[in-house]
């Protein structure tokens, strides 16, 4: 199949990798493209490793899999770097996106030889300063939309604008924070 991107989200759960993987669904299928979102679960519990991925494509897909061999990769934890191969399969001309306080050097060391480009962003840090919590994945969702292109950024910020406001209907005074969460990870993440 011609244009069709594949991202795969390593976190544990509780992170909300799952929650990101169908929120970039969401926003992909409101500019015209066929998505999948879906996640994979072990054993349900929190903490425990999780993997949910997106394919999205201008074209119907007819793939129903797990993606073994992901454009993007998204990691929600950097402990999960020595816990799981988060590279196995991962394009070379792709990219990974590390939720990391340290640079793409100092991590590429732990991804088992993969030679494409390394991205990090201080999720936690930016989530803190924003929502006043470690909620990592509104910081991830920007930072792979931003690395990987999939959808344009104006448009994404108008759709997670739209988003918030539904899902924080009951809750208005969080809308503010997710959407400079959003802003600062774009600007943020360091591509290595």
């Amino acid at each position: 199949m011609k244009d069709i991107v594949e991202i795969r989200w390593h976190g544990r759960g509780g992170q909300g990798a799952k929650t990101a993987s169908l929120l970039l669904a969401d926003a992909a299928f409101n500019t015209g493209k066929f998505v999948q979102g879906f996640p994979e679960y072990g054993p349900e519990r929190m903490g425990a490793p999780i993997t949910a991925y997106n394919r999205i494509s201008s074209e119907r897909s007819s793939v129903h899999s797990n993606i073994y061999y992901p454009d993007y990769v998204v990691v929600v934890d950097e402990t999960l770097l020595s816990a799981v191969d988060v590279t196995a399969g991962l394009k070379a001309e792709g990219a990974i996106v590390i939720n990391s306080a340290k640079t793409p050097a100092e991590l590429r060391p732990l991804l088992r030889g993969y030679a494409g480009k390394v991205c990090t962003i201080d999720a936690g840090k930016i989530s803190q300063e924003t929502l006043g919590k470690n909620f990592p994945n509104t910081p991830m969702l920007a930072a792979i939309v931003k690395v990987s292109g999939v959808v344009a950024v104006e448009e994404f910020i108008k759709d997670m604008d739209a988003s918030f406001h539904h899902k924080f209907a009951t809750k208005p005074q969080v809308i503010g924070g997710n959407m400079e969460a959003l802003k600062r990870s774009m600007e943020e993440v360091t591509v290595g």
